[in-house]
């Protein structure tokens, strides 16, 4: 087996080692990637050829299912790199030999999440010609994307200071850990700000969208990982260890609980603002969002995890956390459909107070149905993560082979 051994403060009598499993399982996980890859290449080319005339999307509902699919995956690699982090700056040593595969996750979701953002301006070459141009730092678009490319550059380097035995490369460990948390933070603020700053749409404009996508950014990510983490080792027929598993169990239903609060604070304020109530009622007690809002995002998203996690019927059972992942992941893609797709499609109040009327679209509560190809598209971004993070592990030491009981 070719493997390493890295004796320092950091990561003392950690081996890590390549992927080495070339069997059956591995390459079947690697193929149902792959093909989401080529079903998602061919959305890609219809829609670029077509453009969005050929998606669900319309000039009332501009941001549809593959933003919904970009921005989880965007929003995911920010919490996933919190393991990271956690080991790093905290000095958590539990978390330390996960450091590795944490960043090649989150660098991972990031890619995959800006592939499919490609086709937001409906043309590549759109892209290219918005590259060369100056940057508008009134925007918060521009803002992003200095974000999403200084991420990709701080995780490189950041692992370059885990890989490397080089003394003087150790010495940068912890700065650029901490430089890796406060990125992300300002990152997920960013792409909270989004809609925040987006004072048009009632179900936006709210400053509290911001902590409430870190937030959300840490359930994601926490999910993600460790259903990754869980499969990876159950393969690989590695122990992964209780005080792992513990701490994720602990971990998950406390950012789950920082998201509810943060949504009861956020309609709490919507309910007090009279501007606001129309659209909080549409979403609260309307009729296909409200229900993906209470059963969705609240009772499988937050509350059914919660239960699995803190429930003593379920104690130390890594069943019950895959379970509680997966249903963490589906309610926060619940949540991300709801803030995007159903802030967009409550009607625009141009003039508050007033009546206006006009031959196109006043007062009309926009319909929006994603085609097929925005699912494929979508689906293609995860395939596109999860061969990068399938890959990463063959060519590179990631994995520890024995995960050190420690507190």
């Amino acid at each position: 087996m070719s493997s390493e051994s890295i004796n320092n403060d950091v990561s003392k009598k950690i081996i890590y080692c390549e992927l080495e499993n070339n069997g059956i399982g591995f390459w079947s996980i690697f193929t149902f990637f792959a093909v989401l890859i080529l079903l998602g290449i061919g959305a890609f080319n219809y829609m670029h050829y077509h453009g969005h005339y050929v998606t669900g999307m319309n000039n009332q509902i501009v941001w549809g299912m593959p933003h919904v699919f970009a921005i989880f995956l965007i929003v995911s690699a920010s919490g996933a790199a919190n393991i990271a982090t956690i080991g790093t700056v905290f000095g958590k040593k539990t978390y330390q030999p996960l450091g590795r595969l944490s960043l090649l996750l989150a660098g991972s979701l990031l890619v995959g999440g800006l592939i499919v953002l490609l086709l937001d301006l409906g043309k590549i070459s759109n892209v290219i010609e918005m590259a060369k141009g100056s940057i508008n730092f009134k925007s918060i678009f521009a803002w992003n994307m200095i974000l999403y490319s200084g991420f990709i550059a701080i995780i490189v380097v950041y692992l370059w200071t885990m890989m490397d035995r080089i003394k003087s490369a150790k010495s940068l460990y912890r700065p650029l850990g901490i430089a890796n948390m406060v990125w992300r933070f300002l990152l997920t603020m960013g792409t909270g700000s989004i809609f925040g700053f987006l004072v048009a749409r009632q179900y936006y404009d709210a400053a509290i969208l911001a902590p409430l996508f870190i937030s959300a950014s840490y359930v994601f990510g926490t999910a993600v990982y460790s259903l990754l983490i869980i499969s990876t080792f159950t393969l690989t027929k590695r122990d992964l260890g209780n005080a792992v598993i513990k701490r994720l169990r602990r971990s998950l239903p406390l950012f789950i609980t920082a998201v509810l609060f943060f949504e009861f604070v956020r309609h709490l304020t919507n309910l007090y603002a009279t501007e606001h109530h129309g659209v909080e009622s549409y979403i609260l007690s309307g009729d296909m969002f409200s229900l993906l809002f209470w059963f969705g995002q609240i009772i499988i998203g937050s509350i059914l995890p919660m239960i699995l996690l803190w429930g003593p019927w379920f104690k130390n059972h890594t069943l019950a956390l895959v379970s509680a992942s997966i249903l963490a992941i589906i309610g926060g893609f619940i949540q991300l459909y709801i803030i995007i797709i159903g802030g967009q499609s409550y009607p625009l109040i141009l003039f508050p107070n007033a009546e206006i009327s006009s031959l196109f679209a006043d007062g009309v509560f926009n319909d929006y149905s994603a085609t097929l190809s925005e699912y494929l598209l979508g689906f293609g971004g995860i395939g596109i993560s999860f061969c990068i993070v399938m890959i990463g592990m063959k060519i590179f030491r990631m994995l520890p082979t024995i995960l050190d009981e420690l507190s």
